[in-house]
């Protein structure tokens, strides 16, 4: 707590500072805190000294982000300690966007290609190798029956290895619903950490699976953030984006259910289909939060991969 004031102090001087307290948002694991200074709420988020692994161009990408207008107005940063101090949104839920979903995909559309327009944020990794990393750990966890998931390394050999190379822009790569925000008016985008540069297609892949569930939906999303109608070649070319974004996912949902007591290796792949997932989740079979449900998710994420399986949105955890 002493250094989140250091840091509101360095951010407003002498203003009158009243009650600081922790709050939860977005999918990040910094913590939180909602400051009143001088009868405005801000928001101090509060990471800690970075590690090796953490990527360290987060900080640059945010101030990039917050000068276009596209995360919270930035107060301070000491990316020495990971703290920043910005603006505090009040939030809306998603589904309360006047229009309803059409109207929500528009903005998310238009809220990406916002981002793209700005000063290309630094490089961090190239998207497939930080896929193929954390897969690779997933796979060295002992979670899955040996060779159950050589299917998946088959196939992402193959999108690595035939992949088109497109030139890059600026990224947030994690724009799931918890990570996007609605103040009543407009969107934000929150928690930049993994924010570097990376394909076009990448941020649009996960908005697609997260918020566009619907052909429908992903036509108006896409035709939002492009301008126009999507050809074929753009979405044949989404199609291997799109599959290496759910491996992701996958390995991310993954390494948390591998943290599960476990005595032997899970030699079943077999997933529910999006609409078995969401029946057994409101009749309370499986719970938000549970590791139980995380690894449910993670092995559809698995399908969605191998198969173009629809999946689920990221915040039904």
């Amino acid at each position: 707590m002493e250094r989140v004031r250091a840091a509101l102090t360095a951010a407003f001087g002498a203003a009158p500072m009243g009650a600081v307290t922790a709050v939860a948002g977005g999918a990040t694991s910094a913590s939180l805190f909602r400051a009143e200074i001088g009868g405005r709420p801000y928001l101090v988020r509060f990471e800690g000294e970075p590690s090796p692994l953490r990527n360290p161009h987060q900080y640059e990408s945010l101030r990039i982000a917050a000068d276009a207008g596209i995360a919270p107005k930035l107060f301070h940063v000491d990316e020495k300690h990971g703290i920043a101090v910005m603006d505090f949104i009040e939030q809306r839920p998603l589904r309360a966007y006047p229009g309803g979903a059409q109207a929500l995909a528009r903005a998310v559309g238009t809220l990406l290609r916002r981002l793209q327009e700005t000063p290309l944020f630094p490089h961090f990794v190239d998207y497939p190798d930080i896929v193929a990393r954390l897969f690779a750990h997933v796979r060295g966890t002992g979670l899955f029956a040996e060779g159950l998931l050589d299917a998946h390394a088959e196939r992402l050999a193959r999108i690595q290895e035939r992949l088109e190379r497109v030139t890059p822009v600026s990224a947030h790569n994690d724009p799931s619903p918890r990570n996007i925000l609605f103040d009543g008016e407009r969107l934000w985008l929150i928690d930049w950490e993994s924010a570097y540069r990376n394909d076009p297609l990448a941020d649009v892949a996960i908005a697609l699976d997260n918020l566009a569930p619907s052909p429908e939906l992903e036509d108006v999303l896409l035709r939002s953030w492009l301008g126009r109608a999507p050809d074929a070649a753009l979405r044949a070319r989404l199609t291997p984006i799109r599959a290496l974004t759910r491996l992701w996912y996958a390995g991310v949902l993954l390494s948390a259910s591998a943290t599960m007591p476990h005595t032997t290796p899970d030699a079943d792949l077999s997933a529910p289909t999006l609409a078995q997932f969401l029946e057994a989740v409101r009749e309370g079979r499986l719970k938000p939060r549970t590791l139980e449900t995380v690894h449910t998710m993670g092995k559809m994420y698995l399908a969605g991969f191998l198969c173009g399986d629809a999946v689920p949105a990221l915040d039904a955890i």
